[in-house]
């Protein structure tokens, strides 16, 4: 029943988005208050994935590190956004989104918490921005009036762009001269080759693949954005699920941390060999050619630790640019680091 009517709510979701993200924290308040309480833990945790990918928590699985839990897969991830209103309504029981995105959700009253990092940049995986060979474009006042490809909106992509336009001494007006596009990474190199865009924005396989065959050149990186190496986003439990189902919790978070740890500590080539087993036991003859591109976990801290600069970062980015009240919202209050045992550790 659990997942029929998660399924059903996924078909109905894209029209209702305004309504459930608005709803969703007085809704969560009423059933607490209504059930209480229950002695028997959620076991069968609904998710979304990323075909061709591997998430920490699927690797965590994998490893047996999440003990009698068991990952039931729901649907695709399109993105963070998605991820948080999924999550917020119900539809899944745990999402991952940029912590930039998460700061604007919990502002706005949806009730959820982080647990753990899932991303990051390093010297290694990071998002970068990239224009043709021979382009004109060399700087942010060069941005003026150029199209700008990017995944999602909302985001780590925009964070980055707007950042690096005001480092570079643009005013809020040039800014919104800038035109954002949303375009799907994979579709993001030959979008740039036929000059329908300007710059993109992106990462991973899908720019180390663009980057190889050449004729691309990269302007900057989030790491340099943003001060070096930094965990951009982590995962999230409504605050609803974590009361109800704190062993739950306390246990995805320890197997999803000694994940992250085995990938740190494991030499590439043999992380690169579990993901592909993953992978190629999946329905659905998901590829696995992308992932000998994997080059590090990006995350800054020993375990996913979640940092509280992590957070403040992304508040005082809002507040400057008038999408937070100041003061509205705290870091403290957006995370826990309770169910991880390597911030026991320290």
């Amino acid at each position: 029943m659990k997942r029929t009517n998660k399924l059903v709510s996924l078909l109905l979701i894209s029209t209702m988005l305004a309504v459930s993200l608005a709803g969703c924290s007085s809704s969560n308040k009423v059933a607490t208050a209504n059930s209480g309480k229950s002695s028997i833990e959620d076991t069968v945790l609904q998710y979304q994935s990323s075909p061709g990918s591997v998430s920490y928590p699927e690797l965590a699985a994998d490893l047996g590190y999440l003990g009698d839990l068991k990952l039931e897969k729901v649907s695709n991830s399109v993105g963070g956004p998605e991820s948080i209103q999924l999550t917020a309504t119900g539809n899944v029981d745990f999402g991952a989104a940029f912590n930039g995105a998460t700061v604007k959700a919990i502002s706005k009253k949806v009730k959820i918490k982080a647990v753990v990092g899932y991303y990051g940049s390093d010297e290694n995986t990071y998002i970068g921005a990239y224009v043709l060979e021979g382009s004109s474009i060399k700087g942010a006042k060069d941005f003026i009036g150029k199209k700008i490809g990017m995944n999602i909106l909302g985001a780590h992509a925009e964070f980055l762009v707007k950042d690096y336009l005001r480092q570079g001494g643009l005013t809020e007006k040039e800014i919104d001269e800038v035109i954002l596009v949303t375009i799907p990474a994979s579709n993001a190199e030959q979008t740039l080759r036929n000059k329908q865009l300007d710059i993109i924005i992106f990462s991973g396989i899908a720019r180390d693949f663009a980057v190889e065959r050449g004729g691309i050149v990269e302007l900057f990186k989030d790491i340099d954005v943003f001060g070096g190496n930094f965990t951009a986003g982590d995962i999230f439990f409504t605050e609803k699920y974590i009361s109800e189902n704190p062993t739950t919790v306390k246990t995805f978070t320890e197997g999803v941390a000694k994940a992250i740890e085995w990938a740190r500590e494991t030499p590439v080539e043999e992380v690169i060999a579990r993901y592909e087993k993953i992978v190629s036991a999946r329905e659905g003859n998901e590829p696995i050619s992308n992932l000998q591109y994997w080059k590090s976990t990006g995350i800054a801290t020993k375990g996913g630790v979640i940092e509280e600069k992590n957070f403040n970062i992304w508040i005082e980015w809002l507040e400057t640019n008038g999408e937070l009240e100041p003061g509205k919202i705290k870091a403290e209050d957006l995370y826990t680091n309770e169910f991880n045992p390597y911030a026991q550790a320290q």
